[in-house]
């Protein structure tokens, strides 16, 4: 077992105190701090926070971790959203902004299976990036580079999620992994779960049998609204790689009035500089 894993398994079993209901701040930067409290209004968030130092196997980072369960009354009594891992830190000219959810419930497949894809995720995050980090500086000096023209060269890497719908039923949320540099990316991830059932969400239980056309349909209906006099849009054409239809891989969350909004990442159905693309599918 490495560090990584010695750490992870330490702070995984921390005893969390059920008498402990305080409410925690995330400490992160005051942009998520604002959107999760327009996303979370009228939610009761009971905390219980114990911080330690995380060394994480292969970063270099000692970040100070927060580790805080955040109760959601309004979700029942089984699931509970989680802030498991909160910190900011700076290690190696690499800003780290990081905030990782987790689901917990009782003996709950689905909670397990998601987490563990999250925690994956994350963790693939954090790593290329150290790698793209340490790859750029390498060879920025091996082809003659000096350390006054390196300058205040800087990385900044953010994991953060976001609660997008919950009802007493079910929860919508997506976790976002970001990175910004010489170029900038981002991926995310949408986790859509039915809480009676204890299951994750398709389109199909949500518009029905028919889920693909009714999906196609308000899709093409939407590029083909976009497009100008000019014959202009911003959505390649199907030749040329832009839309065709969706599928069981198709990305999707549930607005808070239960309408599910499919997304496309940059590049896959336009230009990168419009980045994702949403689509509501209002029946």
């Amino acid at each position: 077992m490495n560090e990584f894993d010695e750490a992870r398994e330490a702070y995984e079993n921390i005893p969390i105190p059920d008498e402990l209901a305080e409410r925690v701040s995330a400490g992160i930067r005051q942009g998520r701090r604002s959107r999760r409290a327009q996303n979370r209004a009228g939610l009761r968030w009971l905390a219980a926070a114990s911080c330690f130092v995380l060394m994480l196997a292969g970063l270099n980072l000692s970040p100070t971790v927060a580790h805080a369960a955040a109760g959601v009354p309004v979700l029942g009594s089984v699931f509970r959203v989680l802030t498991f891992v909160s910190y900011d830190t700076k290690e190696d000219e690499v800003n780290y902004s990081v905030s990782v959810p987790q689901i917990e419930a009782e003996s709950s497949l689905t909670a397990e299976t998601v987490n563990t894809l999250i925690q994956e995720a994350v963790d693939r995050h954090l790593e290329q990036a150290q790698r793209d980090w340490e790859g750029y500086k390498e060879a920025f000096f091996a082809t003659g580079g000096t350390q006054e023209e390196w300058g205040d060269r800087e990385m900044d890497v953010f994991v953060d999620y976001e609660v997008l719908s919950q009802t007493s039923t079910r929860l919508s949320f997506s976790v976002r992994l970001a990175k910004g540099w010489v170029t900038a990316s981002e991926e995310r991830y949408y986790y859509n779960l039915d809480l009676e059932n204890d299951r994750e969400l398709t389109l199909c239980d949500l518009l029905g049998e028919d889920w693909i056309s009714t999906c196609n349909t308000a899709i093409r209906a939407e590029i083909d609204e976009s497009v100008s006099r000019e014959g202009y849009t911003r959505y390649f054409a199907p030749d040329m790689g832009g839309f065709s239809t969706v599928d069981e891989n198709t990305m999707f969350y549930i607005r808070e009035d239960g309408v599910p909004v499919t997304v496309f990442p940059p590049y896959s159905i336009s230009p990168g500089a419009y980045g994702f693309s949403e689509f509501p599918i209002v029946r």
